[in-house]
């Protein structure tokens, strides 16, 4: 079996090319791709879609009524080629390569915050700015509470990270003590 990030690649491409033709705003379509993929991601729906005495239809209907919000065309054309082409399965991989796309063309990329405690509006704000000026582009952040950390942050942007927790630093320390 080919590789799933192989699979999804095309789709992924074609939905951005679509979207972009059609003036559909990126960010609105990210946040429904996401959401499919989600959905997409539940073992109960998986073993619907791969249950042979169930239609194309069905698993398409399933779908549009647990997802939260209304689905526009591009997306519901979107969904019934994948169910079509038997890839439900590729769905949350075509949502992180089409984010991918999404954040290369406006000079972003994803980033993950982990906290040992909940930061409030400010404080994020303050963090989003300190880091767009240390990776040197616009960050979406996502925040992830972490106890384990004991204290400080820890940001994951692609295959960088950046951790000034407490944790990592008594790990720190004892590596230097034991050395």
């Amino acid at each position: 079996m080919a590789e799933l990030a192989t699979i999804a690649r095309p789709y992924a491409d074609a939905l951005f090319k679509a979207a972009t033709a059609a003036g559909v705003d990126l960010g609105g379509a990210a946040a429904w791709v996401d959401e499919l993929a989600a959905i997409a991601a539940n073992p109960q729906l998986r073993q619907l879609a791969d249950n042979p005495k169930v239609t194309a239809d069905q698993v398409f209907a399933v779908i549009t009524g647990v997802a939260r919000s209304a689905l526009p065309d591009t997306a519901k054309n979107f969904l019934r080629t994948v169910i079509d082409n038997g890839r439900i399965g590729a769905l949350p991989e075509v949502a992180a390569q089409f984010r991918a796309l999404v954040n290369q063309r406006n000079g972003s990329s994803d980033a993950v915050v982990q906290s040992a405690f909940p930061m409030d509006g400010a404080a994020l704000a303050s963090v989003s700015e300190v880091l767009e000026k240390r990776f040197g582009r616009k960050l979406n952040l996502t925040v992830q509470l972490d106890e384990s950390l004991i204290g400080g942050i820890r940001v994951v942007v692609g295959d960088e990270v950046l951790d000034t927790s407490v944790k990592a630093r008594l790990e720190q320390m004892k590596a230097a003590l034991v050395a």
